[in-house]
């Protein structure tokens, strides 16, 4: 039985940079499908449903941050991993592009090795986070969550979180009460070798509060967070 590709969808407005693109990740396996603006990505990803979506900040039309937005409000895209490419002299923040719902983003000029390192490290997080969800559901009171099905309960109100949200509470939530340190966690949920600014961790923690509530995830001034069922 022939083995499925894993699935990649690139938009970005420049054709060099989709074909450059597409002939790096074909060679290394993957199916490669294209598109030149937002609204086109959007379009494209409902019709192929793809493992990873790889954006381009700046795009006429609809640029990535709104695509970003508008596919983790649609439920088949909750947790699949969008990734952003943008230059270094655009005006791009880092938080506001994780706090659109990006799980990475890469700066231009884009270096393969690098681009497919960060892919790589992406979709094996993904896969080892599948593994592990499947083990069991984790709960206690007023709080159920289901790693397998990626949802959150809370008195009966089911929540659905971005992966990398989503990621973090079943970790903490693995061990309750436990302060787990900033390096810790950047280790476990970002991996090894993926950069990642000092406040990207606090803004997934503020996400986290604003959807279940501040009672669940306390802060360890100087050290870390833990969970706790309130």
């Amino acid at each position: 039985m022939k083995e499925e590709k894993i699935k990649i969808l690139i938009a970005d407005d420049e054709p060099d940079i989709l074909e450059f693109l597409k002939y790096n990740f074909e060679k290394e396996g993957y199916e490669v499908s294209t598109a030149l603006n937002g609204l086109e990505a959007i379009e494209k990803a409902e019709e192929i449903s793809p493992d990873l979506i790889i954006l381009d900040v700046m795009m006429p039309e609809m640029d990535g941050m709104e695509a970003c937005r508008i596919l983790r409000e649609k439920t088949a895209f909750k947790s699949t991993l969008i990734l952003f490419l943008t230059a270094r002299s655009e005006d791009f923040s880092e938080i506001a592009g994780f706090q659109a719902g990006a799980d990475d983003y890469v700066t231009k000029p884009i270096r393969p090795r690098v681009l497919l390192a960060r892919v790589r490290s992406l979709l094996s997080r993904k896969v080892k986070g599948g593994e592990a969800a499947k083990e069991k559901i984790i709960g206690k009171g007023e709080v159920q969550i289901f790693p397998d099905k990626r949802l959150v309960q809370i008195n009966e109100q089911v929540i659905t979180l971005p992966r990398k949200e989503f990621d973090l509470l079943v970790y903490l939530a693995s061990q309750p009460e436990r302060v787990f340190t900033r390096d810790e966690i950047y280790r476990r949920i970002w991996g090894l070798g993926v950069i990642v600014g000092d406040r990207t961790l606090d803004v997934h923690i503020r996400k986290l509060r604003k959807a279940l509530g501040k009672k669940y995830i306390k802060t360890s001034k100087g050290v870390g967070y833990s969970f706790s069922y309130g």
